[in-house]
């Protein structure tokens, strides 16, 4: 199991301190991050399609303080309320959906203004040129701004990418939803 090394251990660690209250993970699985949870974290709703995940899942759930709720099979399509949740969480999962730029507008529609999008995902950090090896990323708050559009209405959110070496290509960022 790749994604449940010690290394990969310590980049899920990193991607979650910030999460609280309501959090919306998306491409939950068998859980791999629920051990990393902050004290904070009131409720998880987790979104995953995989049947066996949750059955792989269950050990974690049930030495878990947070609860966790499945309630959608795709990242595409939230059955959430618009604004209704804190924090949302992603790890190793954009690149399993058909359509990420949707699952991306989803998360922030159901993102309340002001709060962050955790994400660990693997590709190359765009902010420094591959050199031979890999690179990763860390989460961080505030900086940049970066545009997503959904539609013709241009929405602001707020990333910082901080590269280091690695044996990996893992890129973990924390986005702010915008706040309007």
């Amino acid at each position: 199991m790749a994604l449940a090394t010690k290394d990969v251990r310590g980049h899920r660690q990193r991607v979650v301190p910030g999460l609280r209250g309501a959090v919306v993970e998306i491409g939950f699985g068998s859980g791999l991050n629920v051990p990393f949870y902050p004290d904070d974290v009131e409720i998880v709703y987790a979104v995953d399609p995989s049947a066996v995940g949750r059955k792989l899942a269950a050990k974690r759930l049930s030495e878990s303080p947070v609860p966790v709720e499945f309630v959608g099979l795709d990242g595409e399509h939230l059955p959430l309320g618009d604004a209704s949740v804190d924090a949302a969480l992603s790890t190793f999962t954009l690149c399993t959906i058909p359509d990420a730029t949707q699952a991306l507008h989803e998360l922030l529609r159901v993102l309340r203004p002001g709060e962050r999008f955790h994400f660990l995902e693997h590709g190359l950090c765009p902010s420094r040129p591959r050199r031979g090896g890999s690179t990763a990323s860390t989460a961080s708050s505030g900086a940049s701004p970066k545009a997503v559009t959904r539609g013709s209405r241009a929405r602001s959110v707020r990333t910082v990418c901080r590269c280091t070496p690695a044996p990996r290509p893992w890129m973990m960022r924390s986005a702010r939803s915008p706040l309007s």
